[in-house]
């Protein structure tokens, strides 16, 4: 850091993620000395603006991450993988939005409302959580703390905008094909490597990522194994059972989770949730059946926080709730939640 402040380089900043990442970095409390948009090939010459200033985007190489002190990275798990290392040679701390470390037993893996004193033990890279596993963090852990967590079940309704800008686009015009009578065509969704391709339009694909060999979506995998390491600090851990089911809808922003939860105090009741959630950093709660109010992703769009409602009791099982989170993945699912990890690193004095 130079007396000036941190310089920042953005990778992948012509992205979905990285274009908010500009942006909220605009709003954090992060003196940036200078910004360094970086993108391939094809994207340098481009520009962006950063507080009122136009910055020219430049091709992402080993080399652009001289004198960089912060790296906010977005551009796809093999980019990492190939320059987030050459940046930590150069003495750079890197956030990484990908699912390329998050599985690192030398990475830690950050939701900043829950394990942000994991920061002092990164070596160059911290990993950002999958966008289902965030919101899904920030709600229970507070939860988790108070009452104890034996079993979370969760079923995912999960944004088009989570497999990137050109997703939203063909969800659109799939939209105005059937609305005009027309067949829709899908290039993309589930997954653009996987063999088949369903429209989104109109339709829900149980499926987010490549099938694993035990029938769960990769999707599934990282929310198990994710939500483990940040509750536990072990992606093995066995004492707390979690399952999920990952589903696409045809919404551009926002995921949707119904999450049902058994805690180790039997005698929490409804009540005693709301109050805690009320008052846990980075949560809403929106929860009054009456007057229909409860979270939903048209609300939710462009906010940082998540947001909580229709928290109920297992009447079958003592101990037991259902509830329904709502957050922009765009945001807390990544962008914001990497912003806000590097002012963390910031407060903390983590970065060089």
């Amino acid at each position: 850091m130079s007396e000036q402040g941190y310089h920042v380089a953005i990778l992948g900043a012509t992205g979905a993620v990285g274009t908010r990442i500009i942006e909220q970095l605009e709003n954090s409390n992060i003196n940036v000395a200078s910004l360094k948009p970086l993108a391939s090939k094809r994207s340098a010459g481009k520009t962006v603006t950063f507080n009122g200033q136009t910055v020219e985007i430049e091709e992402a190489t080993p080399e652009a991450f001289e004198g960089i002190d912060i790296v906010l990275a977005s551009a796809g798990g093999a980019v990492s993988k190939e320059l987030l290392p050459e940046a930590v040679k150069r003495g750079a701390v890197c956030v990484d939005n990908t699912s390329a470390f998050r599985m690192d037993e030398n990475v830690p893996l950050v939701v900043p409302e829950v394990n942000a004193d994991q920061l002092k033990n990164h070596h160059g890279i911290i990993a950002n959580p999958n966008c289902s596993t965030i919101q899904m963090m920030v709600a229970l852990e507070p939860i988790r703390r108070k009452y104890g967590l034996k079993q979370i079940i969760t079923s995912t309704y999960q944004a088009a905008s989570g497999s990137g800008q050109a997703a939203i686009d063909e969800l659109i015009e799939q939209v105005k094909a059937y609305v005009n009578g027309e067949e829709m065509s899908a290039d993309i969704m589930p997954v653009k490597s996987d063999k088949k391709h369903f429209p989104l339009g109109f339709n829900l694909l149980p499926q987010i990522d490549v099938f694993e060999e035990d029938g769960y979506s990769h999707e599934e995998w990282k929310m198990i194994h994710e939500t483990k390491k940040i509750m536990k600090n072990d992606m093995n851990d066995t004492e707390l059972k979690v399952t999920a089911t990952c589903v696409r809808v045809p919404v551009v922003i926002g995921h949707g989770e119904s999450v049902y939860f058994e805690t180790e105090n039997q005698d929490v009741t409804v009540d005693d949730i709301k109050e805690l959630l009320s008052h846990s950093p980075g949560v809403i709660v929106e929860d009054n059946p009456a007057e229909q109010l409860y979270p939903q992703p048209l609300t939710a769009e462009g906010k940082r926080e998540t947001f909580v409602g229709r928290i109920r009791p297992d009447k079958e099982n003592p101990g037991a709730f259902n509830m329904w989170i709502v957050s922009d993945n765009l945001l807390k699912g990544a962008a914001w939640n990497t912003v806000q990890i590097a002012e963390e690193l910031v407060k903390r004095q983590l970065v060089k």
